[in-house]
C-alpha cells in the first residue's frame, strides 16, 4: 500500500491506495507533512481532490478498493449515488436500501466510510434537514455542503 499526505482547505488528508484501487481518503485533525513525492497510484486521486476543492469537479472516476462488510459496501454503493450538491437523509438512504428499520445501521455504515469526500456521506443529513454526525467533524460536513451547493450564501458575521 503506497501513502500520501496532501493539504486540504478542510484539513491534512491522507490517502492510501495501491493498483488495486483507493481503500482510504481520511481527513486528518493534526498537523502533518505533505508528501514530497505523490506515488503514482494516487496521483490521479490527488488531482481529482484538487479539482474538487476548486470546484472544478463534482464526480469523481477512481478506482476504489475500499475494505468493508457487503452490508457497508451495499450503503457506500448507494451513497455514491447521492449527486453532487444534492442531499438525503438517513431515512431516505435506508429505504432505498430496502428496509427502513435499518436507519441506525445504515448511519453505522455511513460513518465507517473509509473514503471521504469520495464516497460523498457528507451529503447525508438528519430528516428534519439538520447536519448530524459527521466522522470528520460538523464543521467540515457543513464546508462541504456549502462547497457543494448551487446557490452561494454570503455569511453576515
Amino acid at each position: 500500500m503506497e501513502t500520501c499526505i496532501i493539504s486540504s482547505p478542510l484539513g491534512y488528508t491522507k490517502i492510501v491506495g495501491d493498483e488495486h484501487g483507493i481503500s482510504q481518503v481520511t481527513v486528518l485533525n493534526s498537523e502533518e507533512k505533505e508528501t514530497d513525492i505523490i506515488p503514482v497510484q494516487l496521483e490521479d486521486c490527488v488531482m481529482q481532490l484538487q479539482e474538487y476543492f476548486e470546484g472544478n469537479r463534482t464526480k469523481f472516476d477512481l478506482k476504489l478498493n475500499p475494505e468493508g462488510t457487503i452490508f457497508q459496501k451495499n450503503v457506500w454503493t448507494q451513497l455514491e449515488q447521492i449527486l453532487y450538491g444534492k442531499t438525503v437523509s438517513y431515512l431516505e438512504l435506508s429505504k432505498q436500501l430496502g428496509d427502513v428499520k435499518a436507519i441506525r445501521a445504515v448511519a453505522n455504515a455511513n460513518g465507517k466510510n473509509p473514503l471521504w469526500i469520495i464516497i460523498p456521506c457528507h451529503r447525508v443529513i438528519g430528516s428534519d434537514g439538520s447536519l448530524t454526525g459527521y466522522a470528520g467533524g460538523l464543521h467540515r460536513k457543513q464546508w462541504l455542503l456549502e462547497h457543494e451547493s448551487p446557490y452561494k450564501q454570503q455569511r453576515l458575521f
